[in-house]
Parts: structure tokens; C-alpha cells; sequence
């Protein structure tokens, strides 16, 4: 069991969701929280993880350090999202084998499903169809990862659990044109065309000073650039004054949590959960062997809704008053993506915060930083 004082690493705590999950433990009392950034500890480093366990010696693990993207960076840098995820997570969970760590919880992605998987997704249609081809190599390493998990739970009686959330978005969200994902990109693309249809260049001046923007033959453009530059590089990334250029048709399903409450459902799973907990229906098979599988839990809300209608509530959040227009040339990605969240909620935990008012507060977020 963890108490206040127990010492607790959370593997990236200034991400989306490591950060949320670190003020979750301060706000419930934790005291022992250890955290490192990249450049103090390179978790792809398999010497400098284990010299990290050496000197810290945790008693608990929160692995929510990865590398991720959406679906324009997944197929440019495919050999990055399986490499460097695999190298995490190996490092990680290894160390805290050979360390001794109570409990170590992986946070992973639904992306490991299926692209026909049946709606919604439960646990149990991991690897019973072909994957998504756009994120394959990511979703390939977190399966590892849940499986890793498991293994070392059912070998050695680790303590170990695998936590699958649907897409996230929240405060301290990536809002890079290439590399975010959907929501955070759509709230950045209609906000940057609000203010280019006021006119309001001292707010689009401000937003790329905060988060210069680079494109393949264009010179990088941040808050000095001149008009010209910065409505070239804007126009790359489907950004004018009057219509904001998505990718797809705007048919595909997906399900939104809030970070924070991904935080919350991480740590209800940490301090209440344990790996016996996470199975039901192990079977023996017709060799005689007992099969504990699927041990991983979904984290989500079980609500669903299309692109296209994500596209007009962030539009007019933002006050957008011209076109949506989609780029049918450009993937959809996976088109259903529901989970089923039954298991996570008779294990204690349930969502609040539906998407209109997150996507609210999100943009009330991204203006003031």
C-alpha cells in the first residue's frame, strides 16, 4: 500500500498528463514526488534510467512519459514513435523490476486497437484485427508496454497496471501545427483565423511569438516576421482569413477526456486498484493453460462525436465567422473510436466534464498563456 510519504517517480511530469496526474497527488496529500525533465534524465538512456533508480529508489512509478503526435507527424516519423517508445518503456519498467517498485502504473492509448474494432471497445478486442496504418508503429509500442505489464505481474507478482485513455486535451496541451493532436490543433487554427479576420495582428503577432511555427521551404516565422511570411506559413497549415482547412471528410467518431480528469481516473487506479482487480474472465484453454489477458483498463467517457460537429462547436467557441473547408486528399484515421469504460466504472471511477465545457475552457486557457 502507498501513503503520503511513499516516494512516487512520475516519468514525464511536465507533459499533458503527467502534470496533471503530479498536482492530483499533491492536491490529495502526497509529499515524495520525483520528477525529472528531459535534459536531467534521457529515459531513452537505458545507464542513465538505471543510475536514476540506483540514487531515488522509488516505491512507485507513474510511467506517463511518450512520444506522441497526430496523425501528420505518426506518418512522417514512424521509426521515431515505435523507437524512442519502445526505449521509455523498456528502461522504465525494467528498472522498476530490478528495483523493487510496489507499484508501477503505464499509461498508454486506445490507438492500440483495431481499426475495425467493434463499437465501443472493450478490453478484450486487443489484437483480434489489423491496426490503424497511420499510428501502427506507436499504437505497436504501447501494446508492448501493456503487455510488459502483464507479464511481469503474472511472472515475478509485480504490481504493475496498464491504463488505456481515449484522445486528451487540456491545460499545457501542444498546440504545434504539425505535431498536436486534433482538438488542440482545430482551437489553435480557428484562433488564428479569428484574429486573422478581425484584423487583430497584435493577438496573431503574440500567439506565433509564443509558439513559432516552421514549415518544409518556408522561413520560420515567430512575432517579428513580417505579414507576408506569417500568412504564407499560416496558409501551409489550412489557416486564412476566411476558412480554416481541415484534414479528412470529418466523418470519423472520436471521444474526448479531460486531462485532468485522466489524472483522476490515474490516480483512482494507482491507490485503489491492484493487478488481481484488472481481470474477470481468465480462461484455460484446450492446453490446459490459464489465459490472463486484456488486463489493461479503458479510460474514457463512453461519449462520441463526429470531426465535422468538433469542428463547428471549437469554430464557434472561437467566433469564427468564416468556412470550414476538408481536405478529402488527407487520411481520416481509425473511423469509430469509442470505448467501452464499464470495466473503469465498476471499478470506482466516472467522468464529469462533457466536451462543451471543456472545449471552453481550453480556449479560455490557450488566450491567456
Amino acid at each position: 500500500m502507498l501513503d503520503f510519504t511513499s516516494k512516487i517517480f512520475v516519468a514525464g511530469h511536465r507533459g499533458l498528463v503527467g502534470s496533471a496526474i503530479w498536482n492530483n497527488l499533491v492536491s490529495r496529500g502526497f509529499t515524495n514526488l520525483v520528477g525529472r525533465t528531459h535534459s536531467e534524465l534521457d529515459l531513452e538512456d537505458p545507464v542513465a534510467v538505471r543510475a536514476f533508480f540506483d540514487a531515488e529508489q522509488p516505491d512507485a512509478v507513474v510511467l506517463a512519459a511518450a512520444h506522441v503526435g497526430g496523425i501528420m507527424a505518426n506518418l512522417r516519423y514512424r521509426a521515431d514513435f515505435i523507437y524512442k517508445n519502445l526505449q521509455i518503456q523498456q528502461n522504465v519498467i525494467g528498472e522498476s523490476w530490478r528495483h523493487g517498485v510496489k507499484k508501477l502504473l503505464f499509461l498508454g492509448s486506445t490507438c492500440i486497437y483495431p481499426r475495425e474494432a467493434p463499437q465501443p471497445m472493450g478490453e478484450d478486442c486487443l489484437l483480434t484485427s489489423p491496426l490503424e496504418y497511420t499510428n501502427e508503429p506507436y499504437a505497436i509500442a504501447k501494446i508492448a508496454g501493456l503487455k510488459m505489464c502483464e507479464s511481469f505481474s503474472i511472472q515475478y507478482g509485480c504490481n504493475y497496471i496498464a491504463v488505456m485513455p481515449t484522445n486528451l486535451y487540456g491545460p499545457g496541451d501542444n498546440f504545434h501545427l504539425e505535431r498536436s493532436h486534433v482538438l488542440p490543433a482545430m482551437i489553435r487554427k480557428f484562433h488564428l483565423a479569428s484574429c486573422l479576420e478581425k484584423g487583430d495582428w497584435d493577438a496573431v503577432r503574440k500567439d506565433v511569438a509564443s509558439r513559432p511555427v516552421t514549415a518544409p521551404g518556408l522561413a520560420p516565422v515567430n512575432g517579428e516576421s513580417p505579414e507576408d511570411e506569417i500568412l504564407a506559413m499560416l496558409a501551409y497549415y489550412g489557416i486564412t482569413p476566411s476558412a480554416v482547412t481541415l484534414w479528412g471528410t470529418g466523418s470519423p467518431m472520436r471521444e474526448f477526456l479531460w486531462s485532468e480528469e485522466m489524472a483522476d481516473a490515474s490516480v483512482h487506479v494507482l491507490l485503489n486498484v491492484d493487478f488481481k482487480d484488472t481481470f474477470r474472465d481468465a480462461v484455460t484453454n484446450s492446453d490446459g493453460i490459464l489465459e490472463i489477458r486484456n488486463c489493461h483498463i479503458n479510460v474514457g467517457t463512453g461519449e462520441e462525436l463526429s470531426i465535422k460537429d468538433l469542428a463547428y462547436k471549437v469554430k464557434a467557441v472561437t467566433g469564427f465567422a468564416g468556412s470550414i473547408v476538408w481536405d478529402r486528399s488527407k487520411p481520416d484515421g481509425t473511423p469509430l473510436k469509442r470505448t467501452d469504460v464499464s470495466k473503469l466504472h465498476s471499478l470506482g471511477w466516472h467522468h464529469r466534464i462533457g466536451i462543451d465545457e471543456g472545449i471552453g475552457r481550453l480556449y479560455d486557457w490557450y488566450v491567456k498563456t
